[in-house]
């Protein structure tokens, strides 16, 4: 007689192993699923191409020339890629970043202040921008784009109007002469020499940026609100997201963004043109997307952003150091554009099949 066949396990026993979260996943998935492989893969290919088109650029004051430029674009990509990962944009970045400087320049000159004054209003106004952008958009629910839109407009108008009615010209007075300044211009447009090497200030505050928003997605509760706020936030709301509290917070960060841009370009050159910062709200958003910032939100991350500002920064010097005209500056980050987005879409769609 034959012994009988082993029981097999069934119900709870099965549960663990069917439990999709004990999944473990391959690095190769893993990878696949980062948003910025697409932006990393591009940046080795930049930076291969210009190596070997522009001798000097391999050069260790080229290279730190490429991280100031791109610095400067990423200071402003990390919290606008919060944004998008979000699910909201913001067209007045650019022009914010001008009325900033504006803001501290002619605050400082008219009532002859201590510069740090003029730079504390400047924060508080620029955060009132974001706060006016993010109550509006939560409040009415029209889009972010017609919103800042109309918030980019009036603030070219103010930046224009005003600085001709205070200063009687379309630039600021100087203010190098003023207390404060020394000091202020240390923190926001000073270089620092490591090794020989001179490092612009702002590739700390873009480091620090960086890190500080990694940590936000990642490692935060917040960073899961942002996320979810993103994908579907009617889904978010519907289990608990505070999705209004999510996104204002999201455009305060842009106009804290946009404030530390302003100071460093008011103590770099001492003076502010009105016109400036129109169209760079554009490159930001670029330098988000290439990194992988989904224009649908719910989607990317902040090292994303900074290896965008990165291609930025490389294709902008790279085209000089090649001796190329400048025209085809444009063409070139259109063309990156396209094709980060593309490659983007495909390590999405591998990474989904494979997942």
């Amino acid at each position: 007689m034959s012994a009988p066949a082993p029981a097999t396990p069934s119900g709870p026993a099965d549960g663990p192993a069917a439990d999709e979260r004990l999944i473990t996943r391959s690095p190769l998935k893993k990878l696949l699923g980062r948003p910025e492989l697409g932006a990393v893969v591009g940046a080795v290919a930049v930076f291969l191409f210009f190596t070997f088109a522009a001798d000097s650029f391999l050069q260790l004051s080229s290279l730190t020339t490429v991280l100031y430029a791109a610095s400067t674009i990423g200071i402003m990509a990390v919290p606008v890629a919060l944004l998008m990962i979000g699910g909201e944009f913001d067209l007045s970045t650019g022009v914010a970043v001008t009325s900033s400087a504006l803001i501290s320049s002619m605050f400082s000159y008219q009532m002859t202040a201590n510069v740090w004054v003029g730079v504390g209003v400047s924060l508080l106004l620029t955060l009132a921008v974001g706060l006016f952008n993010g109550v509006l958009l939560t409040r009415t629910r029209l889009p972010s784009f017609i919103i800042t839109l109309g918030t980019f407009l009036m603030l070219t108008g103010l930046n224009l109007g005003l600085t001709k009615v205070i200063s009687g010209t379309v630039s600021t007075k100087s203010i190098a002469d003023m207390e404060g300044f020394d000091s202020a211009r240390a923190v926001f447009a000073s270089t620092l020499t490591v090794g020989g090497v001179h490092i612009k200030i702002t590739v700390l505050w873009w480091i620090a940026l960086v890190a500080v928003a990694t940590w936000i997605l990642l490692r935060t509760r917040y960073g899961n609100w942002i996320f979810a706020a993103g994908g579907d936030a009617d889904a978010a709301r519907a289990v608990g997201v505070p999705v209004r509290a999510t996104k204002i917070g999201l455009y305060l960060g842009v106009a804290l963004g946009a404030w530390i841009s302003g100071q460093h370009l008011l103590f770099s050159f001492d003076v502010v043109q009105s016109g400036e910062g129109v169209g760079n709200e554009l490159i930001y958003i670029i330098a988000a997307v290439i990194g992988g910032c989904l224009i649908t939100g719910g989607y990317g991350s902040a090292i994303g952003s900074a290896i965008g500002a990165l291609i930025f920064g490389m294709t902008s010097k790279g085209i000089v150091y090649a001796e190329w005209n400048p025209d085809w500056f444009k063409f070139f980050l259109g063309a990156m554009l396209l094709l980060a987005t593309l490659l983007n879409h495909w390590v999405r769609k591998r990474a989904e099949e494979t997942a």
